[in-house]
């Protein structure tokens, strides 16, 4: 075997490693749909500014399936981002997040919601202003309305002057795939939400 001949070999060996890499790869399921849940799950809608980083913040939270970033409470079927940003739907931003209701509660969620978002914010979550930005539970039931409710309650009893408001459930739509999963495409984190304890525990 000569030289250019040994060389031609280990360059073919080298590729057919390199293919079958690929493939293997690319057989791989995602890590979203390696934690693919099948039992029952229970939905929530909240809405508390760019929904971007409410959806990053609610999806890490431990029983989330999963949380997607949309539009609710407006007039127009199947928004665009634009229309919505344009006034003149009524929508605003809101993430759904379906959650594992054996590992975590609505009222935890909504807990939550109201730690990483300021609530006392009108038509505006930080530097982001406009009616979509609105503060806003959608409640699916009677029994999700008397849970957020309670934590408003809880929030005003310690001083917070609440701007949230309750809202019956209606169409969500969803919004534009770039709009999923932002912060984790990007590789960075929220610039205007953030945790912080405004309950006890």
């Amino acid at each position: 075997m000569t030289p250019s001949t040994r060389s031609l070999s280990w360059f073919v060996v080298l590729l057919a490693i390199t293919l079958l890499a690929c493939v293997s790869h690319a057989e791989e399921p995602s890590a979203k749909e390696a934690t693919k849940f099948d039992g029952p799950t229970e939905t929530a809608y909240f809405a508390g500014g760019c929904f971007w980083g409410v959806e990053y913040l609610l999806e890490q939270a431990d029983g989330v399936v999963s949380a997607e970033s949309g539009y609710m409470g407006g007039h127009v079927d199947e928004p665009s981002y634009e229309q919505v940003c344009s006034h003149t739907t009524g929508h605003i931003e809101t993430v759904r997040v379906n959650f594992d209701p054996t590992k975590t509660s609505y009222e935890a969620l909504a807990k939550l919601f109201f730690e990483i978002h300021d609530p006392t914010q009108v038509d505006r979550q930080g530097p982001d202003i406009g009616e979509q930005y609105r503060s806003v539970v959608f409640y699916a039931s009677e029994a999700q309305k008397e849970s957020a409710q309670g934590l408003i309650e809880q929030l005003v009893g310690r001083g917070y002057d609440v701007a949230t408001k309750l809202e019956p459930a209606s169409t969500f739509w969803e919004a534009e795939a770039y709009h999923q999963d932002h912060y984790e495409l990007k590789g960075t984190l929220p610039y205007c939400h953030g945790r912080v304890a405004r309950f006890d525990d």
